[in-house]
């Protein structure tokens, strides 16, 4: 699902279109994998706008370590158990290569707030977060999975810059 930014287009919830995608590919076992136990009370339960920032953040930051090191095995630690399992840490480099190799430094979405092409939403006992670092001239776009093991553990992942003005309006 690793693509160019200038094919395809992203259309409708749900969707991020796979051609589009320049550096990652969601986890396709995340649609097959049976979701972790977990107490009801967090089953339906989608973070506070804080507790999502400090999710996407921290996995930008995860992704930005890998690519300043070359060293994938902190990010694929952090992943969940399906994750780990199709994503070993040479799969990782490949996966961010572009990214990488384009010098995007993802620390500058460190002070940004994430902004989300569609609401926070759990699908299929996944929690899924879609949107976009609003900086200019290249924004960076993201789609993540978080699967829940006794916290929300990182199961896929999409990241991408596109020009500022290719971003839907701000919500």
């Amino acid at each position: 699902m690793v693509g160019r930014p200038d094919q395809g287009k992203t259309s409708g919830p749900g969707r991020f279109a796979p051609a589009r995608l320049l550096l990652a590919a969601l986890v396709l076992t995340a649609a097959t994998a049976a979701p972790a136990q977990r107490p009801a009370a967090v089953a339906n339960s989608i973070p506070d706008q804080a507790g999502l920032a400090r999710m996407v953040w921290s996995t930008m930051a995860a992704v930005d370590h890998a690519n300043k090191t070359g060293n994938y095995n902190v990010l694929r630690s952090l992943g969940s158990a399906d994750f780990q399992a199709v994503n070993g840490a040479p799969a990782l480099s490949r996966i961010f290569a572009s990214l990488r190799e384009a010098g995007i430094n993802l620390s500058d979405t460190l002070s940004i707030e994430p902004s989300y092409e569609f609401p926070p939403a759990l699908e299929g006992g996944m929690l899924r977060l879609r949107g976009a670092f609003r900086m200019r001239p290249q924004a960076v776009q993201f789609d993540l999975l978080y699967q829940w093991n006794q916290g929300w553990m990182l199961n896929g992942i999409a990241v991408r810059t596109v020009p500022f003005s290719s971003l839907p309006p701000a919500r």
